[in-house]
């Protein structure tokens, strides 16, 4: 699978956020929900190919961005590349904390 983060054949067992290889795998989190892909100002101010981009990411990371964000307008406008996520307070705390877990 593609990683268009990246744009390149990407590691898709290891989470972008904590680079952590776990046994459940990743989960592909989309860096502009998809449940803004139809929101006019989203259309306005991304191309499609932008607002298609997920990254890998563990489940405990891509839980953590959810609870720490639950708004999916924000996490689009404000929080929509890695190292936005990661400079969020709460989020680059936990992902911190949980790369040094199993």
């Amino acid at each position: 699978m593609v990683d268009n983060e990246t744009n390149g054949i990407a590691d898709r067992s290891r989470c972008r956020l904590c680079g952590r290889h776990t046994r459940r795998g990743t989960t592909a989190h989309h860096l502009i929900p998809r449940t803004c892909h139809r929101n006019k100002w989203f259309k306005k101010n991304y191309a499609r190919e932008v607002m298609l981009r997920t990254i890998a990411v563990c489940h405990d990371c891509h839980r953590a961005v959810h609870r720490f964000v639950p708004s999916e307008k924000e996490l689009g406008k404000r929080y929509n590349t890695v190292e936005l996520l990661l400079a969020h307070p709460e989020i680059g705390k936990f992902v911190a904390w949980v790369k040094h877990r199993k």
